[in-house]
């Protein structure tokens, strides 16, 4: 991976533009997506790799999302034949990741999709809130030894905690997310992303189902590792998720919000920063002669004044300096100095 310390130490946020099956089953859209979130800044992409057949039945009714989003009276399986790449498109789309110098993460909804993806060596696994508590499928996932994203919307700490118990053999890192598309303001519940950070001591993230960019910020300001955002060429486009994503204008202005938040939130240590050093020495006063005296005479608490500018002596010694004899003659409005005071 281009990022394999993600989490560690002072590096920032990585930033996942979420293609899913925002390319309508076309490998060239899916190319031109790659193309655009790279250009954005993007650290990584994201698909979605899935057996229509293997993943749902026939049977299966569409979430209210999707049927708000499709506006068809089709099935789940139905609409998911027409967003499915096959396993030589993705292929195709890692080897196209790796010239345009960005990671290829795809999330498996079925183990044959899983085996397939592990074989060719994802860079990282990305579970999905739908899959985040089938224990058997993450046994399966751990065997492999890589890293895994896992999603956790829908879920409390308790299943989060159960879920994982189970990884031996891989890390994980942690998103939380709302499962809802666009998800309601009022559900993101943001905080429980450092909940899980400070219970599981997991590098966390975020996943951003809401309308805009600004949950994504604040996330990044809150401390995620993680940001994954879904990411489409149009938002008009037919199919149950460009709703709820971005365009890449809107991507790129998100990634440098995020890198400005960083940049911004510097170490923690509360001191004067270089470039207030200037500023400091206008703004801040010193002890100033109200009136002038000779050399020998005591300082009394009528000869001294406070003003700008900051270069001389800090006005916290004022009680210090009462009583002290003058080394120098002073006159009235200057800036008295620790060379004039015996």
């Amino acid at each position: 991976m281009r990022r394999t310390r993600i989490g560690e130490g002072g590096h920032s946020a990585y930033i996942i533009a979420e293609i899913g099956v925002n390319h309508n089953g076309s490998l060239q859209r899916a190319k031109e997506c790659i193309d655009q979130a790279a250009a954005c800044g993007a650290d990584a992409v994201k698909f979605q790799t899935f057996k229509s057949e293997k993943l749902v039945t026939k049977q299966a009714r569409k979430a209210a999302y999707q049927t708000e989003n499709t506006r068809s009276s089709e099935s789940q399986l139905e609409m998911l034949r027409q967003l499915e790449l096959s396993f030589g498109d993705f292929i195709s789309l890692k080897e196209y990741c790796k010239e345009k110098n960005i990671d290829f993460l795809s999330t498996p909804f079925d183990e044959e999709s899983a085996d397939f993806l592990n074989r060719i060596e994802v860079d990282a696994f990305k579970i999905g809130s739908g899959d985040m508590n089938n224990l058997p499928f993450l046994e399966k996932i751990d065997r492999y030894g890589r890293l895994v994203i896992l999603s956790t919307g829908m879920a409390d700490l308790k299943e989060v905690e159960l879920s994982l118990s189970v990884f031996k053999e891989s890390s994980v890192a942690l998103l939380h997310c709302t499962s809802d598309y666009p998800a309601p303001l009022e559900d993101v519940n943001l905080l429980a992303m450092r909940t899980m950070a400070e219970k599981f001591g997991k590098v966390t993230g975020y996943s951003d189902h809401t309308d805009g960019i600004e949950i994504s910020i604040a996330a990044a300001a809150l401390g995620a590792k993680i940001i994954e955002k879904h990411f489409t060429l149009d938002r008009s486009l037919p199919g149950p998720d460009h709703r709820a994503s971005i365009e890449p204008q809107d991507f790129k202005r998100m990634v440098q919000a995020i890198r400005n938040v960083e940049s911004a939130l510097g170490d923690g240590i509360k001191r004067c920063m270089p470039s207030e050093e200037s500023t400091k020495q206008v703004a801040r006063k010193s002890i100033v002669m109200s009136r002038s005296k000779r050399v020998g005479e005591i300082l009394q608490e009528g000869d001294l004044t406070i003003k700008r500018p900051g270069t001389g002596i800090e006005p916290k010694f004022y009680r210090d300096l009462l009583g002290k004899q003058l080394l120098n003659d002073v006159q009235e409005d200057q800036l008295l100095q620790w060379s004039d005071l015996k």
